[in-house]
């Protein structure tokens, strides 16, 4: 018996694969596009939060009438300020970008004896607090302030901000350019800066922008040298006049300033391609042989290390040595619990607040979502002061009842620290592919269990992460902390600040410590960060 076929669809029964696709694709758009309601209020809220200090401080700047605010700004103080500002960028930046860069290429492309340990210890100044890295300089060398203590103490403790980007990017770059300008017979300098360098533009652009923010954003550091700038200037006017319009002015050109730098670094980042087309075949380059420059390398390194982790370490070292048993007072550990729990508290509500911002930018993709997202970037690119100015002008004029309490100075927290959580949930969350939360919503979750028993789950790393990174951040932070921390409320940066501007080395250096051993696990955290095989392109 002959066994009959099967019956076969005819075209016109089954829709070929394309047209499969394109209706697969329309209805994954139609659901992308349906964001649920409560999330993205509560995204548009957070977002209105963080853009807070801009819509505060400039109609208070001008609350006195325009012509008033440009003869105040037209003064020779402010040309002081802006040029004192202007020169220490112009000096910090070159600086910690070659420093940074040449550091970089030693760990990661020469045969430099010890690079694993090198890429730890030029990682670890970011451990220590720049402020704690001046209150070490100024004890071991008082004559070394003003400008030139300034530029000092700002290169080395913000050199790894262009080192971490740059060696991450090294690591992966694919040699193959560099090595047909070698076998075109350039030297070994040539061929780097013909066709390494370029592809490194991305990377320095980025470090050199995080440096130029951190300098608008600085006090303990040009306070301690004895150096005048925008953000000290605001400090002491807010002594002076509390929150008034004089303070709201020099806070606007700060914002000014602030605004300018991301712009510049956008055009400057440009758009050209670092990675090449086409998966490939991952590989190392062949380290370059320093050869006779070896010393002269190894010398280098161990002056920055030296400068940057050296002397901050021996010198708190020295003086809890000083100070005995009897500088470790209850103080002490009152101040640390404190810390620590504002910090976990910042850490859990910015998270939090992160949340829905992230998972709309993942699951519902759109200029709106986008927009939302790069609102809660721009308190990130504010100095602490501009925060704290703004918050005090908002409790003090509308809800009085916040101001001096604890609920307002997390809340500063939050919105400075917020972009550290966002950034990543964003990558923890394409670990959580939507289509197992469609599986989850079929089989009769809710949002809210999907959420919890999926998404989380999946993404929990990456949460994780962007909460001690939020963490350490606050158990740093002094200049929002100066202007909001409540009567009786204590931080480690704010007891080891009062103590220091007292001269009180002793007192200080517990505190300083102890905002060491809290900062080492970030020092972890990035040396795993640029470990990572893949950087994102």
């Amino acid at each position: 018996m002959v066994p009959t076929p099967a019956a076969q669809p005819t075209p016109a029964a089954q829709p070929a694969p394309a047209a499969q696709l394109a209706v697969m694709a329309r209805s994954r758009g139609r659901r992308r596009m349906e964001a649920p309601v409560p999330m993205l209020v509560v995204a548009v809220l957070v977002a209105a939060v963080t853009v807070l200090p801009l819509v505060v401080v400039l109609p208070q700047a001008l609350s006195g009438g325009a012509e008033e605010a440009w003869a105040y700004l037209a003064r020779p103080r402010i040309g002081t300020l802006l040029s004192n500002t202007g020169l220490l960028v112009l000096a910090t930046v070159p600086a910690t970008v070659v420093v940074g860069t040449v550091a970089a290429w030693l760990v990661e492309r020469t045969d430099l004896p010890g690079a694993g340990i090198w890429r730890t210890l030029l990682l670890a100044p970011l451990a220590v607090p720049a402020f704690v890295s001046a209150y070490a300089w100024i004890t071991v060398a008082p004559s070394w302030s003003g400008y030139g203590g300034a530029v000092l103490v700002t290169s080395l403790a913000y050199f790894p901000f262009v080192f971490l980007p740059v060696a991450a990017l090294l690591r992966v770059l694919d040699p193959a350019d560099e090595e047909s300008a070698r076998s075109l017979g350039l030297g070994p300098l040539r061929a780097a800066l013909r066709t390494v360098l370029p592809r490194l533009r991305p990377a320095i652009s980025g470090g050199a922008l995080l440096v130029t923010l951190h300098l608008l954003a600085e006090f303990g550091v040009l306070e301690m040298m004895r150096f005048q700038t925008f953000t000290t200037a605001i400090m002491q006017q807010f002594a002076v006049g509390f929150s008034d319009a004089p303070g709201a002015l020099l806070a606007s050109v700060l914002v000014g300033l602030c605004l300018t730098t991301l712009v510049v670094e956008a055009v400057v980042r440009g758009r050209r391609r670092v990675a090449r087309l086409g998966p490939g075949t991952q590989r190392r380059s062949t380290p370059h042989a320093l050869g006779a420059w070896t010393p002269v390398a190894v010398l280098f390194l161990i002056a920055l290390v030296g400068g940057a982790l050296v002397v901050p370490v021996a010198t708190i070292g020295r003086w809890l040595v000083a100070g005995g048993l009897a500088a470790v007072d209850t103080h002490v550990v009152t101040t640390t619990l404190s810390t620590v729990g504002l910090a976990v508290a910042a850490a859990v509500l910015a998270t939090a607040a992160a949340l829905p911002g992230a998972w709309l930018l993942n699951r519902h993709h759109a200029w709106s979502t986008v927009l939302l997202e790069r609102a809660t970037f721009v308190a990130s690119s504010l100095p602490g002061v501009v925060v704290g100015l703004a918050l005090v002008t908002v409790t003090v004029g509308w809800v009085p009842a916040l101001y001096q309490t604890v609920t307002l100075l997390v809340l500063a927290y939050v919105i400075l620290f917020l972009p550290r959580a966002m950034v990543s949930l964003r990558a923890g969350l394409t670990a959580a592919p939507p289509e197992l939360s469609e599986a989850s919503r079929s089989l009769g979750r809710g949002g809210v269990a999907t959420l919890v028993r999926v998404v989380l789950p999946l993404a929990a790393p990456s949460v994780l992460t962007g909460a001690v990174l939020v963490a350490l951040a606050v158990g740093t932070e002094l200049t929002a902390t100066l202007l909001l921390a409540p009567t009786g409320t204590d931080t480690l940066a704010l007891s080891f600040w009062q103590a220091a501007s007292r001269l009180d080395y002793v007192e200080a250096a517990p505190h300083a410590a102890l905002m060491i051993l809290l900062s080492i696990p970030l020092t972890v955290l990035l040396r795993r960060q640029i470990l990572r095989r893949e950087v994102a392109r």
